[in-house]
């Protein structure tokens, strides 16, 4: 046998607690009443059935012991029941180019959008989640899947070293991602944007347009800072070795473009984020997430156990009407 509620099973402690109180309350009630009037007046005096008070003792624990058995939920026996399974299409496309190794936002760009994004995955349990990483292409690095536990190690373990095709395909990622969304009814796909919004001639308006054709929403969130950083150069040890810098020698400036990733979410009905400092309203984006259609993803028979409360619940019921019914006096001689 199984319990639903075997938390509910330490309350049975009361069960013998309370027989006890019973054992004694009886006890003190016969000597008291003894010392009064001594044994042979005892059954004349009092019009109390002892056998009968114990009777209803014994039946009002009996009752709280089922009782208290129903409130746990036992189950036993088992049938088929099919499960249907419905979820929203989300994608995460995160930018990995060398851009986001500024370190305006600590300890860069890139650790920062992962943090965030892991928050992000573990609230969308129950839909499928996929990961796309872009820089100058793109690529599937968790392709759609329920596994909320796979999506978060494939997103761990994302660096810049990832794609050695310099640049950053905004247009691309999406464009990837949208196909990977094809078999997916409209209004129940939705892409979330992660980058400081850079882009090399990928046309990201254009695979707006094209996100807003097929039904998607696309979710931006801006990382970085829009008057520009520069991009630190490490080697494998992780000490610094200085800047990224042009072919004429200068700096790079890293900016994050606002305008543009405002642009691709008010396109597509999305909306834009801005990582202040690193932190974005991950309970607002879950909302908006939240809002999609949910589509059949699956149909699978799982094998359920079936509640039997009801039985002790009736024996319990049952017990404590049958003690109301039972008087506790004994019926006197009319010559008494």
């Amino acid at each position: 046998m199984n319990f639903a509620n075997p938390h509910i099973l330490f309350f049975l402690a009361a069960v013998p607690v309370l027989a006890v109180i019973y054992l004694f309350a009886f006890a003190a009630k016969r000597k008291a009443l003894f010392s009064l009037s001594g044994s042979r007046l005892l059954g004349k005096i009092s019009s109390a059935n002892p056998l009968l008070q114990k009777l209803k003792a014994a039946l009002l624990i009996l009752a709280l012991f089922f009782i208290i058995l129903s409130l746990a939920r036992p189950q036993f026996g088992s049938k088929l029941v099919e499960v249907k399974q419905k979820a929203s299409d989300v994608v995460l496309a995160v930018d990995v180019s060398k851009s986001m190794l500024a370190e305006d936002l600590k300890p860069n760009r890139l650790e920062k959008a992962k943090s965030l994004l892991s928050l992000l995955i573990n609230q969308l349990g129950g839909n499928r989640v996929g990961i796309i990483a872009f820089a100058g292409t793109a690529f599937w690095q968790c392709p759609l899947t329920l596994d909320i536990a796979s999506a978060n190690l494939f997103l761990e373990i994302m660096d810049t070293n990832l794609i050695p095709l310099p640049g950053t395909s905004i247009g691309g990622a999406v464009r990837l991602g949208l196909k990977g969304l094809s078999n997916s009814a409209p209004g129940t796909k939705a892409i979330v944007l992660i980058t400081d919004g850079e882009d090399h001639d990928s046309d990201p308006l254009g695979a707006a347009a094209l996100a807003r054709s097929q039904g998607v929403k696309i979710y931006t969130i801006g990382f970085g800072n829009p008057n520009g950083e520069p991009i630190p150069l490490k080697d494998a040890n992780g000490k610094f070795e200085g800047y990224k810098k042009n072919k004429k020698g200068e700096v790079v400036m890293s900016k994050m473009d606002e305008a543009l990733l405002s642009q691709i979410a008010a396109q597509t009905g999305g909306e834009y984020f801005r990582a202040d400092g690193g932190s974005v309203d991950v309970t607002r984006l879950v909302d908006a997430l939240s809002g999609l259609e949910k589509r059949k993803t699956s149909s699978r028979l799982n094998r359920q156990l079936e509640d039997r409360y009801q039985y002790f619940l009736f024996l319990g019921l049952l017990l404590l009407l049958i003690e109301y019914f039972i008087p506790e006096t004994k019926k006197r001689d009319a010559l008494d």
